[in-house]
């Protein structure tokens, strides 16, 4: 079943649960579609008006800051096993490219990486525990780490709600035009989307060699 479809199914305040739950659990170092459920929570909240959009934003922004807080004290604790761990755990995510890689950028923007990594899959799933392993100052990645989770969590539910609400008035108004026009940009930007993704797979398979 479709997220979106499969949400409605639910009540308000177990949405709420839900976002907050999976982007923390991701800010953490689990690999989980974090942003797709965000995504769809809010294209949600701009149809459903039991569903308040503040308080979506602030339960996913919670579990953002919360996830990768913890997976920052994990990381400290548990040092460069943890990412070897990790890496038989879940070789697709964590495998010794893909860390050097994450740890090139570390080592080259510092805190706003961790600002910055929020919005890039690899990285919002790496900030937490790597900042930890690298034992970057707390207070560093504290700021960078609540900047962040507010920037990217209560920005993107706030663009995807204002962008629903109006999305859905055009398709009212323009009836079946609309639906083409909304379909045939669903597409290309699919395709934008995909093209880039595949740039970036192969950058980070690229970068795999440079592992000693």
């Amino acid at each position: 079943m479709h997220v979106q479809e499969w949400l409605e199914t639910v009540p308000a305040v177990a949405v709420y649960a839900l976002v907050g739950l999976v982007i923390g659990l991701e800010s953490l170092g689990i690999p989980l579609p974090g942003e797709i459920i965000l995504v769809s929570s809010a294209l949600l909240a701009s149809q459903n008006g039991e569903i308040d959009p503040v308080v979506l934003g602030a339960s996913a922004t919670a579990g953002a800051i919360i996830g990768d807080s913890i997976g920052y004290a994990i990381g400290r604790k548990g040092g460069r096993p943890l990412l070897a761990w990790l890496g038989s755990k879940f070789p697709k995510h964590f495998s010794e490219g893909h860390i050097a890689t994450a740890e090139r950028s570390f080592e080259k923007w510092g805190m706003w990486a961790v600002f910055f990594g929020r919005f890039v899959a690899l990285l919002r799933i790496f900030a937490g525990p790597l900042a930890g392993v690298l034992r970057m100052p707390y207070w560093k990645f504290l700021i960078a780490n609540v900047l962040g989770g507010i920037v990217w969590a209560g920005g993107t539910t706030a663009v995807i709600y204002y962008v629903g609400i109006v999305a859905e008035a055009w398709l009212k108004r323009f009836s079946w035009l609309g639906l083409v026009a909304a379909v045939l940009v669903g597409l290309a930007s699919m395709l934008v989307i995909k093209r880039r993704a595949k740039k970036a797979n192969q950058n980070l398979e690229g970068a795999e060699p440079q592992v000693p």
